[in-house]
């Protein structure tokens, strides 16, 4: 594209101020052709630009299809054993409103300008191209970790029935590998259905564990309602490390990290934008659902478990031995001692689901993210090039092939290679939380800088710049001492613990600086901050898509309402999926 057409293209894109009148100014069909252009982060060519193909309900159940995983349903066994009932139930409630805070401030971005590059966009857009270079490729080396490590999760699910001397963990990697890459390949619209189904799925899962867990904990399962008996007898404080009020409050800290590991996800959906349909409305309703969501799932559910099981049971201290399948779940642990036959198998099928679909969601961000890269310029431009289902396939199937990975698991003496990688994802997930509310803090000084009111912008963060200063702090603080115990006892055992907990840190600063010297990029200044190039896209295709919406309901039989059955879901079930 020549550099005349691409100058009125960006005139014609900024035409309204924030101050003056709002000038409709819309690309026409033409105007795209000519110029083949690729705006920086917002793709709009057929070659590059991905199928907007996910709905409200596809989104709002990706975001907690994300969060709702093994972090739920098996971390918290480690941590109850660790820190006792009180401590979890408290760090799962601040870590989950740390959350909120970070869904709100990326919902008030991408409702403004629902970018292809994701929140890597808006970092470089609104902030600096170092940070969300460093944000970009951070957050897709996380992703590139986490999905073998689910395929060999899985696996070792299914070795609660066969035993690996009986099956080789390989068969099960390459079935579920196979299975992810096909759902990827297809497009957005058999991704988004797929992950709507099995992400309810999940939901019904959590809702009925937390039903039995509520039946446990008052005696309806042996007749022994125990109410807060555990938490009084062995304590809601469980002491690690030190003894007394300190070593309650070390025990405390150290589940910050369990409930940090555990929330990691939800973020996801600031990837989803560029494939959403009508996104300045249905990203800001799944950022407000997931606070009511974290209360339900996680606080309820976690409460319940230190109801049923007391942190000093030998079940669960066994259970912390074991990984990856129902044996390692405090909840199954609560199904032993209320001497429940069965539920166990059923639920280890359940965790089986769970981490299939974490697995499939992770390959889709993984691939997401390196096409984000490519659009903002961080990355080969092959990377940005779709299929005919809009389907970034050169992201897609390089980000498969470090899934090959899992196969380092066949061998039992590489599972603690993994462990490390693990802790590596935790600290990159905070370092991707961290870029997010240090981009929104930006934003906002920004658009104040150049008079752009709340009343003007599709959504709001509830608490503002502040709320993203209050979470950036907390952010930080676990960051840094998110692995503290490696300073006690014994460092020759302790330091690999060390440098996969904090490596995190200096990769992320070095990818910053090092992209600063060889661009010799500057931050983004408040009054020269772009919120207008590539945004009348999105208002055509918002206005189209009302349009669409407005002629369908007119279609509808004079008369017709929604009632009965479909009303009730939409109002009273809705918010759960």
């Amino acid at each position: 594209m020549s550099h005349s057409n691409h100058s009125s293209l960006v005139q014609r894109s900024t035409a309204s101020s924030p101050s003056g009148d709002k000038e409709k100014m819309t690309y026409t069909d033409v105007d795209l052709e000519r110029s083949n252009t690729h705006i920086r982060g917002l793709e709009t060519s057929a070659e590059t630009s991905l199928h907007r193909g996910l709905k409200a309900r596809h989104i709002t159940m990706i975001a907690i299809g994300g969060a709702i995983g093994t972090g739920l349903i098996i971390g918290t066994g480690k941590a109850l054993a660790q820190a006792g009932p009180g401590s979890i139930f408290i760090s799962y409630s601040i870590v989950g409103f740390v959350v909120y805070l970070v869904m709100a401030a990326l919902g008030e971005m991408a409702s403004w300008l629902p970018m292809s590059a994701g929140f890597t966009g808006y970092a470089s857009r609104f902030c600096d191209p170092s940070l969300g270079f460093a944000l970009g490729w951070t957050y897709w080396i996380k992703y590139i970790i986490v999905t073998p490590n689910q395929l060999t999760a899985a696996a070792l699910v299914i070795q609660f029935w066969l035993p690996r001397d009986r099956v080789n963990p390989g068969v099960w990697i390459t079935i579920f590998l196979v299975a992810i890459l096909s759902i990827n390949y297809f497009g957005i619209r058999f991704f988004g259905e797929f992950e709507f189904w099995l992400s309810s799925f999940k939901v019904l899962v959590i809702v009925g564990v937390i039903i039995l867990s509520l039946v446990i904990a008052a005696g309806g399962a042996d007749g022994d309602p125990r109410g807060f008996r555990y938490w009084q007898s062995p304590g809601a404080f469980a002491p690690y490390i030190a003894t007394g009020s300190w070593g309650e409050f070390l025990g405390f800290w150290s589940t910050m990290v369990t409930a940090t590991f555990a929330y990691l996800g939800t973020e996801l959906v600031g990837v989803t934008v560029g494939e959403a349909q009508n996104p300045r409305k249905t990203i800001p309703r799944a950022i407000r659902l997931t606070f009511y969501r974290i209360v339900f799932f996680y606080c309820i559910s976690i409460l319940l478990i230190g109801m049923c099981v007391p942190y000093d049971s030998h079940d669960l201290a066994f259970a912390n031995g074991t990984s990856g399948n129902a044996n390692a779940s405090p909840f199954v642990v609560a199904i032993k001692l209320a001497h429940i036959p069965v539920l166990d198998h059923i639920l280890n099928a359940c965790i089986l689901l769970f981490v299939f679909s974490a697995a499939n969601s992770d390959l889709y961000i993984a691939s997401r993210t390196l096409y984000g890269l490519s659009s903002d310029g961080a990355a080969p431009s092959i990377f940005r090039k779709t299929n005919a289902n809009g389907v970034p396939l050169y992201s897609l199937i390089t980000s498969a092939a470090f899934a090959l990975l899992a196969y380092l698991n066949v061998s039992d003496d590489s599972k603690a290679v993994f462990t490390y990688f693990v802790n590596l994802t935790t600290i990159f997930g905070l370092m991707t939380w961290i870029s997010i509310l240090v981009t929104h803090i930006w934003f906002v000084r920004a658009r104040r800088a150049q008079n752009l009111t709340n009343d003007m912008m599709p959504y709001v963060a509830p608490l503002g710049i502040y709320g993203s200063y209050g979470a950036l702090a907390m952010c930080v603080l676990i960051a840094l001492t998110k692995n503290y115990d490696v300073f006690v006892g014994d460092w020759s055992k302790k330091y690999p613990t060390f440098i996969t907990g904090y490596l995190g840190i200096p990769i992320y600063l070095c990818l910053i600086a090092g992209h600063k010297l060889w661009t010799k990029s500057k931050g983004v200044r408040p009054h020269e901050c772009d919120f207008y190039t590539g945004k009348d896209i999105i208002d055509r295709e918002e206005e189209e898509f009302l349009a669409a919406k407005a002629a369908a309901k007119a279609a509808r039989p004079e008369g017709s309402k929604d009632r009965g059955v479909k009303w009730f879901y939409r109002r009273f079930v809705s918010w759960l999926f």
